[in-house]
């Protein structure tokens, strides 16, 4: 940060500083907009677009992984008659939003977000940012971080043995090449989540063989594609989808075995007979422990029917100049690997975080309503349920934090923070309720959950709902004037 030429100017006071243009970040601006028109905000946003993940993400095929009648805004509903989206599809209808509400004059782009430093003396946030070379400098009362929940420079690194001796291409689909094409190439993509099963039915229709390499399976549920039903009723099948979701994870919790067998039963019929439930589709684990993966109109299944398709499941021992071999002894040939095998787990976005000149880390301290960090002033993060829409929660929390914000006006308070009582002796709950390889590992270096009150996970969408509408909104939090 040092390093770059400094701008000569006195710095601009804000409101509020939102930190991120994607889901998070529009939607926080569209709210702040609204429910707050005489605020003064800006977006600051590091990429060239909005979008966030869909701006940066353009692997073969990429696409939500959940309806978009509940990952859509509120305020303006998914528009178009697939539930499931894809990339450039969602990128364009975050466009719309924008353009269409007014919200493009709050964003400013190509500006990263180095740091932020609150002084307790003035009750502000200076935030540094980075802005085509030139380090510049803003005020804040609050700043809200839409940063999401992964690292958009790095991705995660799996240790695969000999992975640096293979003579093709390694491909992270978080970075994936521009106009690569992959026509007639011996591809093998290494993961079994959520990426992987969107990459392999794409990347079927023209690759010369594609086969999917997993440690361990997944849980793949074949759902509707089309949907025919008017715009019309778009806000009532969001309505209807949080619902119908949330009963599905309460099924999977309570009822774990029915659950795996309904899975189960519903895949057995969709395999081709080359390829058997054991050990490619029986799961070590039970539904919604790891995410679940969603095959629109069953593509996944329907890829693996071309006989340029096929499966391994297993433990690499090692990759050579052109192979991968496995621990059974499967060779499996290829120019191309694709590592799908997830994200790096990474709140804050890389932003140095300091009060009082004092660094921030996240660890061990512990989340406030889903929306706030003990000890941390002035401050919103947005975070999400690992199983329902991020957008859910977005507007959930934001909700919730308004109502902090109207609690300090009638206060007359400057700053407001989440505080364990003193001499409290709280248990404590990971970050992640899930299993999967990419939060456990980080696990020591995320935030955590208590066990009551305010501090607890949220994982009741209806209740949390009511609650930050209308519940309590003043418990563990401390205000200053």
């Amino acid at each position: 940060m040092g390093s770059l030429p400094e701008k000569s100017n006195t710095p601009q006071t804000f409101d509020f500083i939102v930190v991120g243009a994607g889901i998070s970040g529009i939607n926080t601006a569209y709210r702040l907009q609204t429910e707050l028109p005489r605020a003064k905000f800006a977006v600051f946003e590091n990429r060239d677009n909005v979008g966030g993940t869909w701006d940066l993400f353009r692997y073969p095929g990429v696409r939500s992984d959940t309806d978009l009648y509940m990952y859509g805004f509120t305020w303006h509903p998914w528009p178009y008659s697939k539930a499931i989206g894809q990339g450039s599809q969602i990128r364009q209808y975050m466009e719309t939003c924008v353009t269409e509400h007014n919200l493009g004059r709050h964003i400013r782009f190509r500006h990263k977000v180095l740091s932020i430093s609150w002084s307790s003396k003035s009750a502000q946030w200076t935030v540094a940012v980075s802005h085509d070379g030139i380090l510049e400098e803003y005020k804040a009362r609050f700043v809200i971080l839409g940063t999401g929940y992964y690292d958009y420079d790095t991705p995660r690194q799996a240790h695969i043995p000999g992975i640096e001796n293979f003579q093709g291409e390694v491909i992270h689909p978080q970075f994936w090449p521009e106009n690569f094409d992959y026509a007639g190439r011996d591809i093998a993509v290494i993961g079994s989540g959520a990426t992987a099963v969107t990459l392999v039915p794409t990347l079927a229709k023209k690759a010369g063989t594609v086969t999917m390499i997993q440690r361990s399976p997944s849980y793949i549920l074949t759902v509707p594609d089309d949907d025919t039903r008017p715009a019309w009723m778009h806000p009532l099948l969001r309505i209807w989808s949080v619902l119908f979701s949330w009963f599905v994870i309460l099924v999977c919790r309570y009822y774990p075995t029915s659950a795996q067998n309904y899975l189960l039963n519903k895949t057995v019929p969709q395999l081709p007979k080359s390829i058997g439930m054991d050990p490619h589709f029986l799961p070590r684990y039970s539904p919604w422990e790891q995410r679940l993966c969603w095959a629109p109109a069953g593509d996944f299944y329907q890829a693996l029917h071309n006989p340029r398709t096929s499966m391994v499941t297993g433990k690499i021992k090692r990759v050579t100049e052109k192979t991968i071999e496995m621990d059974n002894g499967q060779v499996v040939e290829s120019n191309v690997i694709i590592l799908a095998t997830g994200l790096k787990t990474l709140l804050g976005g890389k932003i140095d975080i300091r009060i009082d000149g004092q660094k921030v880390d996240w660890a061990g301290r512990l989340i406030w309503n889903f929306s706030m960090i003990q000890d941390i002033p002035n401050m919103m993060i947005v975070m999400a349920y690992v199983n329902i829409p991020w957008t859910i929660n977005a507007d959930i929390s934001t909700n919730r934090f308004f109502r902090v914000l109207k609690n300090m006006q009638k206060r007359g308070a400057r700053a407001v923070v989440p505080r364990v009582p003193k001499g409290s002796i709280m248990k404590t709950e990971p970050f992640s309720p899930l299993t999967s390889t990419y939060y456990t590992e980080v696990e020591d270096r995320m935030p955590k959950y208590g066990t009551v009150g305010p501090w607890k996970r949220k994982q009741n969408v209806p209740f949390d709902y009511i609650n930050a509408r209308w519940g309590d909104a003043t418990t563990g939090l401390e205000f200053f004037p």
